[in-house]
């Protein structure tokens, strides 16, 4: 189950009423800046005033010999391939370089490699077929930087190669002409997260020169540097920002037809665009297209000139991505009765999730639902005969790319960052890896991360204003690194809970003092929502403005919510408790006093459960229904699995939903006489 640990930056008040007067700017939007580490004034100018910030793309290892490789080639009329990926990264990283050196005169070609068949990066027989047409060089993108063999291969058939990725490098560095990598120990760029589409764009920048026109640049090539950066998911700070903001005003007045094309199928023509909605709209369909089908289609559609190819290939890629959903869809529920049917699974600190013939092409974004839903990294693999491959995906402090590499023992290959990471592996090894993953996640000693509520700021009723998402629109465009600024609305009390939507969402009223607010709570059924008027509870939402019969309105939409009095410090403790326990580790006896449960606790335990009929909800839910006997979460998750042994209740856990029923029965019990706390005892044995 979910259980997230709720952090509210420290403000220093003073301090921002300071800034605002010196700079300008509305005091909570100093408030805001501050818990994005943003705090003097000359940062908050550059901020707000500059959209081209922009490095010398000479401070990067390697980019003085990659652009004078690359120019020879163009001189010489050498035949160059852009060699790219099946992602949005790659594809918008190919179309921009492959139009750039095409709109020098170059003789140029890309490639994309299949998903299935050919997989990530560069393969051999790629570079054979590029060889049997002549090319001279390959210049990377958003790949390459683990290729050693292959760029030897292609060294020995007298192909020159550039490499041009944003990946972490190993200790040994590809054999290639140059290697630019931001991640690179010797490289002097004052910003390293670029996406690939941002070192092609760096590229670009070197190869331009001393008369490197950067607005020009940008004007040609913003809108695919956006969506590349949003579609990577790097932090949108720092250069990634200037491409962002530069982008998201040229999407959707681009002169690319194939891309205006993709904008109306996506419903999003003439729509105000943020880094949001690209994400949710543009980038799936790109994707889609190395995920069902061949990627070629998204960088034609990128360069296409010809209104009718565009809309053929726009639709065909919207179909895909529909296609796309429904087998992701299908997958995820396939995981889910996996981890049902094992339950001892949902333990581990990593889930490691198999299954045969998953479409490799969605088991990435499985993989992120799942973290979503459970709060733990997890890898799924999808196997065939001998071979399989996975994708996982991570949670803040936990690197998985480290994780994955103390297993490479086990792996044919791997690749990744602290968040992400992609692997192959034979299908023999998949149990073993479950193992030797866990088992490197164990020795790091203490507790797994848990997933993070960060809280920008606490308001007042009365301070939530019209004024409100206008600073928060100030500091668009949001993502990772700079999120979509979240405030809590804390000690408020429930006054109504009323279904919308036919169900599937609740308009919540809450109430503090003379001050009243209603929000939404999306994907919540009255059924699902364990809360009762009276009840007093601390709100994380974000605000916006929409507009309703012709008139702005403040709009406050719940993104997670907690009984003030809960301590969420005391429930991760004795969620990491119980689950030590299903692992069968040795526990201590103090570890174990947290788990089981006395007479007073089963009994106050089960008048929860019967008073309200039966529950439904997150578990930690139950903590204020039990009343005044204080029993710890890690005993309540004991309390119930006892009481479900006995057939006192029915218990069905589904993520953080935890659904329970009466059952009704005359004859008494000994809830002592139980295998589980038998169980529990000899664990303490074994801790000793």
């Amino acid at each position: 189950m979910t259980i997230k640990k709720w952090q509210v930056f420290p403000c220093d008040y003073h301090s921002a009423a300071e800034m605002s007067k010196e700079t300008g700017i509305p005091e909570l939007l100093a408030v805001l800046l501050q818990a994005r580490g943003i705090t003097e004034a000359e940062h908050i100018r550059e901020l707000f005033q500059s959209d081209m910030n922009f490095s010398d793309p000479f401070l990067m290892a390697d980019m003085r010999q990659a652009a004078d490789r690359i120019l020879s080639a163009v001189d010489g009329f050498e035949k160059i391939a852009v060699y790219g990926d099946y992602d949005a990264d790659g594809v918008t990283s190919t179309a921009m370089l492959y139009s750039y050196l095409e709109s020098c005169g170059a003789n140029v070609l890309y490639y994309i490699p299949e998903r299935e068949g050919e997989g990530y990066g560069l393969n051999r027989n790629a570079i054979k077929t590029l060889h049997e047409q002549q090319v001279n060089l390959i210049v990377t993108v958003d790949n390459g930087i683990s290729s050693i063999d292959e760029v030897i291969y292609a060294n020995s058939l007298s192909m020159d190669v550039v490499i041009t990725d944003h990946h972490r490098p190993r200790a040994q560095l590809p054999p290639a002409c140059a290697v630019v990598d931001p991640y690179r120990s010797d490289c002097k760029s004052p910003f390293k997260d670029f996406s690939g589409v941002g070192i092609a764009f760096k590229l670009i920048m070197a190869l331009e020169g001393e008369d490197c026109d950067l607005t020009a640049l940008l004007d040609n090539y913003a809108d695919l540097a956006a969506i590349g950066t949003i579609g990577d998911v790097v932090p949108l700070t720092g250069e990634n920002r200037s491409f962002v903001k530069a982008g998201l005003k040229m999407i959707s007045r681009t002169d690319r037809i194939g891309l205006r094309s993709l904008l109306e199928q996506a419903g999003m023509e003439g729509r105000r665009l943020t880094a949001g909605n690209v994400a949710f709209t543009i980038v799936p369909r790109i994707n889609a297209t190395g995920r069902i089908g061949s990627p070629d289609r998204a960088v034609r559609l990128l360069l296409t000139e010809f209104p009718e190819e565009a809309g053929e290939l726009s639709a065909d890629i919207n179909d895909d991505n529909e296609y796309r959903r429904q087998i992701e869809k299908e997958i995820y529920e396939k995981a889910l009765q996996q981890l049902s049917e094992q339950p001892e699974r949902l333990f581990d600190r990593v889930l490691v999730i198999e299954g045969e013939n998953w479409h490799h092409g969605v088991i990435g974004i499985v993989s992120s639902r799942i973290t979503d839903q459970f709060g733990k990294p997890s890898i799924i693999i999808s196997y065939t005969g001998e071979e399989a491959k996975g994708s996982g995906r991570s949670i803040e402090g936990f690197s998985l790319f480290e994780a994955v590499h103390s297993c490479e023992k086990l792996l044919t290959r791997y690749g990744g960052h602290p968040m992400a990471a992609g692997l192959s592996l034979p299908t023999k090894n998949i149990s073993e890896f479950r193992k030797e993953i866990n088992a490197y996640a164990a020795s790091l000693g203490g507790p797994m991360p848990v997933p993070v509520l960060k809280i920008d700021c606490l308001l007042k009723p009365e301070q939530l204003t019209m004024d409100v998402p206008g600073y928060v629109q100030s500091l668009e465009p949001f993502g990772m690194g700079n999120p979509q600024p979240l405030f809590g609305l804390y000690h408020m009390a429930l006054s109504d809970i009323t279904p919308v939507g036919g169900g599937k969402h609740l308009r919540v009223t809450v109430t503090q003092g003379v001050g009243t607010v209603r929000c939404m709570k999306f994907g919540t059924t009255l059924e699902q929502f364990p809360y009762r008027p009276g009840d007093v509870l601390d709100l994380a939402v974000t605000l916006e403005t929409r507009e309703y019969n012709g008139k702005n309105t403040l709009s406050v939409f719940i993104k997670d919510l907690k009984r003030s009095d809960m301590d969420v410090d005391e429930v991760i403790d004795g969620l990491a408790l119980y689950e030590k326990s299903k692992r069968q580790e040795p526990m201590t006896k103090d570890e174990l006093a947290g788990l089981i449960p006395n007479r007073d606790n089963f009994a106050a335990v089960y008048r929860a459960v019967r008073g309200s009929n039966g529950f439904c909800g997150e578990a930690a839910g139950l903590l204020s229904a039990i009343g005044t006997v204080r029993i710890g979460f890690g005993k309540l998750l004991t309390a119930l699995d006892v009481l479900a042994e006995h057939n006192l209740i029915m218990l069905e856990k589904s993520g953080d939903i935890c659904t329970i029923g009466i059952v009704h029965t005359v004859n008494k019990v000994d809830l002592f006489r139980s295998k589980i706390l038998d169980q529990l005892k000899r664990l303490e044995k074994a801790g000793e």
